[in-house]
């Protein structure tokens, strides 16, 4: 068989998908703990030749398929969380319990099952092992990371030589994007607490006032952005959070507290982070006569697509697809990522699948984690093949 074998089997299978699709959209559910969830994965991978497993610190559901045939294994991710948005599509089958699947893992959990259906369809053909992860907890929860804790790696007997994930996105349906190297930003959190002596507002004198303070630190930390860091290694850091708390309009406060988010696309700036954010922050502090509590806390590393899977992919899609459907990225996306602990473990590549419906303009198209972000569930098909297939012709090597 050839990989374009697989588009033909997507399309027979597509209303299963779409079905199962728009029955976990309708009722979503969040963080690390998705039990109806994960009952419609076991569900829907029954009968299949699969080893599966279940989390026991999340709802994950990890399955092995064993191909007839020596070869290598390589792992496929579908993330299957929602976000604590109120749904605003008007859909047929919206959420109406508060949550929504905002961000498209319902088309990832449904299409990864689709691989699943297809490989196990072929497995007589199949070289090596196929690891299917259904990962909860990707919106702000480390999933990924748990499910390596509980040794997603070693479920095939051997550690899979290659790991690949699809996530869909507004943009022209049906095309793929993806680029070699850094493809999403490192998140990582800033906290701060300024430390003084509050009083009276007629007499500042008498105080160690930590509001000018904080103003001052806000304007350091962005120059040191600006001035510490190569712009074609970049840092973007936002203060999103400044407080002195509710007290009264003539009282000095005794502190103030403000937070940041910071993306990074390197290890070394990362590094740079970590050393130096301290020494200015309690600079500033001390300036002031002032204390500064400061915790840095890493939340993502930067999900970094090895170079030699991801043209192998892109080809992949190329000859299933035609040209016209593969782009390269021109710069990698300031979001996150937590696939980015897989990739930090085994080489792979993280591809974006576009999925606005047709219907839509580009001007009419929300983005992901918008309450009225509406994708299109035909590209069902594609996603499933694109996995199978970049799996099948990954196994053969």
């Amino acid at each position: 068989m050839t990989t374009a074998d697989f588009t033909a089997d997507a399309q027979t299978i597509l209303p299963e998908l779409i079905k199962l699709r728009r029955a976990l959209h309708a009722d979503p559910e969040l963080g690390l703990d998705l039990p109806r969830t994960q009952q419609k994965v076991l569900d829907a991978l029954g009968g299949l030749p699969l080893e599966i497993t279940t989390g026991t610190r999340t709802s994950s559901v990890t399955a092995v398929l064993r191909g007839e045939r020596p070869g290598p294994t390589v792992l496929l991710r579908g993330d299957m969380d929602a976000l604590p948005i109120t749904e605003e599509t008007n859909l047929d089958f919206a959420s109406a319990n508060g949550n929504m699947q905002a961000c498209g893992h319902d088309l990832h959990t449904a299409g990864l099952v689709g691989a699943a259906k297809l490989l196990s369809s072929r497995q007589s053909e199949l070289r090596g092992s196929v690891i299917f992860m259904f990962q909860p907890g990707e919106e702000g929860h480390s999933g990924a990371k748990i499910m390596l804790e509980e040794g997603l790696l070693s479920a095939a007997g051997e550690p899979p030589v290659a790991a690949y994930a699809i996530h869909v996105g507004p943009g022209p349906r049906g095309v793929f994007a993806t680029r070699s190297g850094p493809v999403a930003a490192g998140s990582n959190q800033l906290t701060v607490k300024l430390k003084g002596r509050g009083g009276h507002g007629s007499q500042p004198h008498h105080t160690l006032d930590p509001v000018p303070a904080a103003a001052e630190l806000v304007l350091a930390l962005l120059s040191f952005v600006t001035r510490r860091f190569n712009a074609f290694d970049p840092v973007v850091l936002s203060i999103t959070r400044l407080s002195t708390g509710d007290g009264a309009i003539n009282v000095i406060p005794e502190s103030v507290e403000l937070a940041a988010t910071i993306r990074t696309m390197s290890h070394e700036s990362l590094a740079v982070l970590e050393e130096s954010l301290p020494r200015v922050i309690n600079g500033v502090a001390a300036a002031h006569e002032l204390t500064a509590d400061v915790s840095f806390e890493t939340l993502y590393p930067v999900t970094v697509n090895d170079p030699i899977e991801s043209e192998a992919a892109l080809e992949t899609m190329r000859e299933i697809y035609g040209e016209q459907r593969v782009a390269i990225m021109p710069s990698p996306m300031m979001g996150s990522e937590d696939f980015a602990f897989v990739l930090d473990e085994v080489p792979g590549t993280f591809i974006a699948l576009l999925a606005t419906p047709p219907e839509l303009s580009a001007s009419e198209a929300e983005w992901n984690h918008s309450p009225r972000v509406v994708f299109d569930d035909a590209v069902l098909a594609v996603q499933a093949a694109a996995l199978a297939a970049i799996a099948f012709k990954r196994t053969a090597h």
